[in-house]
């Protein structure tokens, strides 16, 4: 009976501490969206690692959900509904519905949202630094797994995302708060008339 008791009282005494590491990690997460989800927007410079595509680097403006990057392959706006990526090397304009992972992968700052619901979180601390892990509760999801790596001054360093087995790290640098007008966000067909508009919705 004293050996279910001690088990019994072990296995709570864990439940609580995941529940409080959980609780702090969301706290972390809740600070980090509250500087770089800042109401004006913000913008940075970024690197992104996976086996499929290489490396690419680039530069992204983003606010609330919404997003406008530039690598030397291509520029991207999405509206928080729509996206157009233009495609520099074929003059094309592709329009489309983005997966969650798809927004990712152009805008490390997706995690922002994603955290509130359906991911399990969990967190440890180097230094000053924080780690914090999301692993997704339904196995659908397209993004599976992230690692985020956190200053001090509560913004990402590096965000390490799963889709199916394949992993892809975005490394992220110079953020600044900066104002973004909302039209940037969304692409203007005046300002690439030669260009093809396919639409993929």
């Amino acid at each position: 009976m004293r050996k279910v008791i001690l088990m019994a009282t072990m296995v709570l005494m864990s439940l609580v501490a995941n529940a409080q590491n959980a609780a702090e990690a969301r706290k972390i997460l809740d600070k980090t969206a509250s500087v770089v989800g800042r109401k004006g927007g913000a913008s940075a410079n970024f690197t992104v690692s996976s086996s499929k595509v290489g490396t690419v680097s680039g530069s992204i403006a983003i606010k609330g959900n919404m997003f406008h990057a530039h690598t030397p392959q291509a520029i991207v706006w999405y509206n928080g509904k729509t996206q157009w990526s233009y495609m520099k090397s074929t003059n094309e304009v592709n329009i489309s519905t983005p997966t969650e992972a798809q927004k990712m992968k152009m805008n490390p700052y997706t995690f922002l949202t994603m955290y509130k619901s359906g991911y399990n979180l969990s967190m440890t601390r180097k230094g000053k630094n924080y780690n914090v892990h999301l692993v997704a509760q339904n196995k659908t999801r397209s993004v599976q797994e992230v690692y985020l790596s956190i200053n001090s001054s509560y913004t990402p360093t590096t965000v390490k995302m799963r889709e199916g087995q394949t992993w892809t790290t975005i490394a992220i640098t110079n953020f600044r708060a900066q104002s973004q007008p909302t039209s940037t966000f969304t692409f203007r067909v005046k300002d690439f008339p030669s260009a093809e508009i396919i639409d993929l919705r």
